[in-house]
């Protein structure tokens, strides 16, 4: 992934490792200053990531 590339839909879910942030397929996404903070992270990710999804199907 590139310093200018976003995440695609392709990159969910994210996954937090450690302090680390991972798409599914285990490439890196980001870093956290600490586990919760990363599962924290990933979570609300994954949850925007959700929604945008219900948005599309509901447009």
């Amino acid at each position: 992934m590139g310093k200018d590339a976003g995440l695609t839909p392709d990159d969910f879910p994210i996954e937090a490792d450690k302090d680390k942030l991972k798409t599914h397929k285990g490439e890196p996404v980001a870093s956290a200053e600490s586990e919760q903070i990363a599962e924290q992270m990933a979570e609300r990710l994954n949850e925007h990531a959700h929604q945008e999804e219900q948005d599309r199907w509901s447009a």
